[in-house]
């Protein structure tokens, strides 16, 4: 399963590099076609010149890191795949979602627990008397007549 999760993460970086390469060089013709004189045309060459740089370093740079959670992996170890280069973290005890309580291991359910909000089933307590959660004017009515 790892190697299919380290393809996957290497696909996406490999797409996310293209796709950064391209804008670059979108942005690069559009500067060229509203730049007044060849310094400005030149300058517009060399911010391409960087980003496409940039991308490809961020792609290696997720691959390596891929290749590094693949061996933290191997080893018993847990850790993430990335598309977007050295921004991932193993994933330990720390909190996994932004959202309080959420991602921590924590038993779901939990009633009365400060900073968070309890959810009602869906189509219940909408406040409309039906059982539906929409206002749908051609159920219930005669047929034929839209009613």
């Amino acid at each position: 399963m790892q190697p299919i999760k380290e393809t996957a993460a290497n696909v996406a970086a490999s797409a996310k590099s293209g796709m950064d390469k391209t804008k670059a060089t979108v942005q690069e013709k559009m500067e060229r076609v509203t730049a007044h004189n060849p310094t400005e045309k030149e300058m517009a060459t060399e911010r391409k010149e960087e980003k496409i740089h940039r991308a490809e370093l961020s792609k290696q740079e997720a691959r390596e890191q891929n290749a590094a959670a693949r061996m933290a992996a191997n080893t018993g170890g847990s850790y993430s795949y990335t598309a977007a280069g050295p921004t991932g973290q193993a994933t330990g005890a720390h909190q996994m979602s932004a959202l309080p309580g959420h991602g921590t291991g924590a038993p779901a359910g939990a009633h009365g627990t400060e900073g968070t909000v309890n959810s009602h089933p869906i189509g219940t307590a909408t406040g409309t008397g039906r059982p539906t959660t929409a206002h749908n004017t051609h159920v219930g009515g005669s047929a034929g007549t839209g009613l």
